[in-house]
């Protein structure tokens, strides 16, 4: 394993309470020359301690209204593209990094290359207990693995990756290429399974098909806007077309 520095902060905004416990921050993400687009990161209060789903660096402003929420003490990983903010914070707060079993952490988006420069703390598999009373994991077989994460609280709250998507418009995160960019390749819709991911991620279509199976009524996702109430319902079409897709 070979460390690597550790990113740097982008631009991104507040944290903000969407369900009592659970917040929402929308960032950057920087794919190269000219090219942004946003990215979400979710924390869930757990009596004082914080969890991180889907981690993005905050800037010093964002990191104090962080630790004015309490002590992060846990980070979750349900993205097999995502992850290369986790060290920051097992390094700044010696937090858990959670990671579903074969996510290696590379640079990149093919898994059979590069030299991994981190490791997770805990490997997630079906059976894991996780570090939020009651949570669930739901896992896709897909090449890196996947998940999203059902929180038992509000009538379902579900956390996704890249596989459930809602960027209903080009947000205030991305660069000019990047919203020409998103738009051509599918990203920009509502309720949307990420197009990217079904492409190069393969998922199996039984995987998808249990995402039906999920009560949920609100999504969170790691790319858009927060869906509050009826997700489930607002999801099935896609997942249906989607699962189809990959039959």
């Amino acid at each position: 394993m070979t460390p690597r520095p550790h990113p740097s902060a982008h631009p991104h905004g507040e944290i903000r309470e969407v369900l009592p416990g659970i917040y929402f921050v929308t960032g950057t993400l920087k794919m190269g020359p000219g090219i942004r687009f946003s990215r979400n990161m979710v924390i869930v209060r757990e009596a004082d301690r914080l969890i991180a789903i889907n981690s993005i660096r905050l800037g010093d402003a964002g990191l104090a209204q962080l630790e004015g929420l309490g002590k992060l003490t846990d980070v979750i990983r349900l993205a097999g593209f995502h992850g290369m903010d986790d060290p920051f914070y097992k390094e700044r707060y010696g937090a858990k990094i959670w990671a579903i079993k074969g996510q290696p952490y590379i640079a990149g988006f093919d898994i059979h290359k590069g030299k991994p420069y981190f490791s997770a703390d805990v490997e997630i598999d079906a059976t894991t207990e996780l570090p939020i009373a009651g949570a669930k994991i739901h896992i896709f077989g897909s090449t890196p693995p996947e998940a999203v994460l059902l929180l038992a609280r509000h009538g379902g709250a579900l956390v996704a990756g890249d596989s459930l998507q809602n960027w209903g418009r080009v947000d205030p995160y991305f660069s000019f290429l990047g919203g020409i960019m998103m738009r051509a390749m599918g990203f920009i819709r509502t309720y949307n399974v990420g197009p990217g991911w079904l492409k190069q991620a393969k998922p199996p279509a039984n995987d998808l098909r249990g995402l039906l199976g999920l009560e949920f009524d609100h999504l969170l996702p790691a790319h858009g806007e927060a869906v509050l109430g009826g997700a489930a319902a607002c999801y099935r079409p896609s997942i249906e077309w989607a699962a189809k897709r990959c039959s």
